[in-house]
């Protein structure tokens, strides 16, 4: 049994309100209020987008972004420096 949409989309607005609070009484860079807020926003945005597919066949514009894997920006790490003394190589053709 799916959700409501409408019961999905007061969720996400509820999700919204709580990080605009949490923001505005951050207390440091790092406030672990906002970043749960932050993760809020995105399961409740989820749940509405499934809602909303699964009532009506529509999605929304929006998609959340994540940040890249710890594991993945070792790779990047490893691959950026082979990259950078390639195009530094003289072109000896």
């Amino acid at each position: 049994m799916s959700i409501d949409p409408r019961v999905a989309l007061q969720s996400l607005v509820t999700a919204l309100e709580e990080h605009l609070a949490a923001s505005a009484s951050r207390r440091r860079e790092d406030d672990p209020a906002v970043e749960a807020a932050y993760l809020g926003i995105a399961d409740a945005f989820e749940v509405y987008e499934e809602a909303l597919y699964d009532a009506f066949g529509e999605v929304t514009p929006l998609e959340i972004y994540e940040e890249p894997d710890d594991d993945d920006s070792e790779d990047e790490a490893d691959y950026a420096p082979d990259l950078i003394e390639a195009e530094a190589a003289p072109d000896r053709t």
